[in-house]
């Protein structure tokens, strides 16, 4: 069975070649832009590019702002930091996940608390949520959320839709409110991803989106804050290092971050969110075959969950065992074809083996069995 899955890969990518796990595609106006910044001598973080590149990826997800920065770690970082989240605090979110998501918590002195995710949307679990607060948490006199033993303020809620799947919102947002949390969207894989008509990221206070090279579209790296007027007037503000804007004079009013995303890096990204709609039905349509293959086979597609629609930005599936999950991994790597297990869990790490966290078990049952496929755009017909 494995050699006719690299058999079929091949044939969605027309090569004999070795098969990335995801390539960005170029085929725009991204040489015509970026040739455009370097003569127009703006390429760093100020320039027309940023500026545009900020008003279309807001009217792309209906955010009413958007602030670019230099890659979606920045982002994360700036979403908490704007979310009130301070040293000793608590947030919560998944084990399943990039260490991106949980180092941006430490940038903080924050420490993560990790519930378990559903197996359904392979994001945060609102029921596994509600379940570890309602044991081990309250909300005091003042409206803050606390631990029960040692009080320690748990301030804000950040899931992730994984590979671009969107996770429980509604649900996780009654939770959320319940507890006086601040949600905050990591969407750093979903563009072009809707829960229920309505784009990714912009469900919570905050959301944050991802550009780095192995995204759906790239900008080489980048990341993008989505969140009202206020919040991302202030994003704004503490990502260009916090500059009061004067004709000549430098003054920065509070600690700041020098975040911004280059003018280079956003014509890039111009040039390549053109192209977006194309790359999202390319995708879809590369998905439709993949869950169509194995129809007929042990392993089970990965598919989006009900009321949403995903980007499909890494197809997967699961394997029906540890064992054949080691066995997929070694023969179609072997075989020139790039195929990848899911993230070792965070609570594995070193850095966050003694963070806090509830049962895991949907994680880990994830964990041992998911293997991600080749997922990049696929070429167009000759």
């Amino acid at each position: 069975m494995f050699d006719r899955l690299v058999g079929f890969i091949r044939e969605q990518y027309a090569t004999k070649e070795f098969i990335p796990l995801h390539a960005p595609v170029f085929r725009g106006r991204e040489r015509e832009l970026v040739l455009d910044t370097i003569d127009s001598t703006f390429v760093s973080s100020v320039g027309a590019y940023v500026d545009r590149f900020e008003r279309d990826v807001a009217g792309f997800t209906g955010s009413p702002r958007a602030v670019a920065v230099m890659n979606g770690t920045a982002a994360l970082h700036i979403a908490l930091v704007l979310a009130g989240v301070e040293r000793g605090d608590l947030v919560v979110t998944q084990s399943l996940t990039f260490v991106a998501t949980c180092n941006a918590i430490a940038y903080c002195g924050a420490e993560p608390l990790f519930v378990d995710v559903d197996r359904r949307t392979l994001g945060l679990s609102p029921a596994a949520l509600d379940a570890w607060l309602e044991e081990h948490a309250l909300v005091d006199d003042a409206g803050v959320c606390r631990t029960r033993v040692d009080h320690r303020r748990i301030r804000a809620c950040l899931p992730m839709h994984t590979f671009g799947h969107p996770a429980d919102l509604d649900a996780l947002i009654a939770v959320c409110e319940r507890w006086k949390l601040v949600l905050i969207e990591d969407a750093a894989e979903s563009l072009g991803s809707y829960y229920k008509g309505r784009h990714t990221g912009t469900f919570g206070e905050i959301g944050v989106l991802s550009f780095n090279g192995n995204k759906i579209m790239t900008t080489g790296g980048g990341g993008m804050v989505l969140a009202d007027e206020v919040v991302g007037k202030r994003a704004k503000h503490l990502t260009t290092t916090a500059k009061i804007p004067h004709p000549y004079e430098f003054f920065h009013d509070e600690v700041g971050y020098n975040y911004r995303l280059p003018n280079l890096n956003a014509a890039l990204g111009c040039a390549q969110l053109e192209q977006l709609p194309a790359f999202l039905a390319s995708k879809r349509a590369l998905a439709e075959r993949y869950i169509a293959f194995f129809a007929s086979t042990d392993l089970q597609p990965i598919v989006e969950p009900e009321h949403c629609r995903s980007n499909y930005w890494l197809n997967g599936v699961i394997c029906e065992s540890p064992a054949q999950r080691e066995a997929l991994l070694k023969a179609t790597n072997e075989a020139g074809v790039m195929t990848r297990p899911i993230w070792a869990l965070m609570t594995r790490l070193p850095l966050y083996a003694n963070a806090l966290r509830g049962p895991l078990d949907n994680a880990e049952w994830l964990e041992a069995r998911v293997v991600n496929l080749p997922s990049s755009v696929t070429p167009e017909p000759a």
